[in-house]
């Protein structure tokens, strides 16, 4: 993890969508802000740990774990920048209710959450705009946990198939920054179903992968096994 400065960073706060703020806002958040960069697999924010920031995701993907009393470890989401990420433990403030991991090379700006409730408490817009971030992203955390409740392995592993072209990689071609083992956390199989899952859609030519690369060849299918469940 590597620290750098926070100046001219009018960039990134018109990427978080808040182009309402004052200039002596952009200020408070600036001032109270730092720019760290974390290597593929390290943690961004712990969970059970104080909630003292809110982080912006500028580049790269994380993955939001949750570790149970058992010590199983399951993915929440998986999503990429720009993000807002962390908002909800402003209004959570004992501790994380869960951690953000980096899935590779990530810049994400650390924000003091005693300056965002301070906006918050001043700038309704503000208020409102980070509310709508938050609330959308956790949405999608919702729908997955929806399709672990009620669908089939298969449907689980094509949803998350479908998720990672729809909303992380924006493409039905890409360079999977995921293992097997985390595909199996994030759709509550073992890596052994994911494995065999991914092997016979390919066989069936549904999907390629080649190494790392992952191709939905035919995501009508794709989506009638998310369908059928």
């Amino acid at each position: 993890m590597e620290a750098t400065a926070s100046k001219n960073r009018t960039g990134w706060l018109q990427e978080l969508s808040l182009p309402f703020l004052t200039d002596e806002e952009i200020s408070i958040i600036e001032n109270a802000s730092v720019r760290l960069a974390f290597k593929k697999g390290e943690t961004i924010i712990k969970q059970g740990g104080q909630s003292t920031h809110v982080a912006f995701l500028e580049k790269g993907i994380v993955k939001f774990n949750y570790e149970n009393d058992q010590n199983r470890n399951l993915i929440l989401a998986i999503v990429s920048s720009p993000k807002i990420l962390g908002g909800a433990n402003l209004f959570y403030q004992n501790n994380n209710l869960f951690s953000i991991v980096a899935v590779e090379a990530c810049s994400v700006i650390l924000i003091e959450a005693h300056a965002i409730l301070q906006l918050l408490r001043n700038n309704a817009m503000f208020s409102f705009s980070l509310l709508q971030l938050t609330s959308e992203m956790f949405r999608k955390t919702i729908i997955n946990f929806v399709s672990l409740a009620s669908k089939h392995k298969e449907g689980r592993i094509a949803d998350i198939i479908i998720h990672l072209a729809e909303n992380v990689y924006y493409s039905n071609v890409f360079q999977l920054s995921l293992t097997r083992k985390e595909l199996a956390e994030f759709s509550s199989c073992s890596s052994e179903n994911v494995i065999m899952t991914l092997s016979r859609w390919q066989k069936e030519k549904i999907i390629r992968c080649s190494g790392k690369e992952v191709e939905i060849v035919d995501i009508n299918k794709l989506k009638l096994i998310s369908k059928n469940g």
